[in-house]
């Protein structure tokens, strides 16, 4: 625990089975209660892994359902395990447990009620080999998704982030979508509900074990996060009506 608020960890896998163990190693569980690690129907051994390294809150979906649905059977554990805070990290060791604690003292101590760990603020992106066509979409997304809701964040795009228990309550997450577009339709809730939303400063590794979306799947994931945003301010502008910000 960290100022009597209960941490838990939550790991959304994907044939991460070569590098779940050099995350949860980085873990710091001086801090961190429990750990959560959702195989969504691997066909490696990410499931043998996690059992072998000890983790006791394991799931394994049946069949596929996309990363955005792992990250709601993730949360809904991670409540039920009675979490303050949750920590959603990549198990495919792109950035360092070793944030966790900067990222849980800033919502422990009432600062922020959710902390994003960003690739942008200093040069961790490019300097931890970001693709550059990956970096200027990352950019000019960002541009525009700020102006369109209204805010001013480094980045949208960074699979490692921080809630309270009372952000994940708030949230119909069970409307968004279950593939990638997931992360920019919960960060858009976040603002639309008003919630203040801090950043830290992250380096982060691209290397061939790490988990990556292709170009194709880049697009359609640069579209729906505009689609998202567009809703967004629609909603906020009383000139439509989405199921997502109920």
């Amino acid at each position: 625990m960290l100022n009597g608020k209960k941490i838990v960890v939550v790991l959304p896998a994907y044939n991460a089975a070569k590098t779940l163990e050099m995350t949860y190693n980085e873990i710091p569980f001086d801090i961190v209660d429990e750990v959560v690690l959702v195989d969504d129907a691997s066909s490696d051994e990410t499931t043998e892994v996690g059992k072998r390294l000890g983790i006791k809150h394991l799931i394994k979906h049946d069949s596929n359902k996309g990363y955005g649905g792992n990250q709601k059977t993730c949360y809904r554990k991670a409540l039920e395990l009675g979490a303050d805070i949750v920590i959603m990290l990549h198990p495919d060791y792109q950035y360092t447990p070793k944030l966790i604690p900067s990222l849980s003292w800033l919502i422990a101590n009432e600062l922020y009620p959710v902390v994003l760990a960003s690739r942008i603020l200093g040069k961790g992106a490019l300097k931890g080999g970001m693709p550059i066509y990956k970096y200027i979409a990352n950019r000019v997304l960002t541009l525009v998704q700020n102006w369109l809701v209204g805010q001013k964040l480094s980045e949208y795009h960074t699979g490692y982030r921080a809630f309270s228990a009372e952000v994940l309550r708030a949230l119909n997450l069970e409307a968004n979508s279950d593939d990638f577009v997931f992360d920019n339709q919960m960060l858009s809730q976040i603002i639309f509900k008003g919630f203040d939303i801090g950043e830290v400063s992250c380096p982060t590794k691209y290397f061939e074990e790490a988990s990556s979306i292709n170009f194709r799947r880049s697009s359609i994931y640069g579209i729906g996060v505009l689609i998202t945003s567009l809703k967004h301010r629609l909603q906020k502008m009383g000139l439509g009506r989405f199921k997502i910000y109920d």
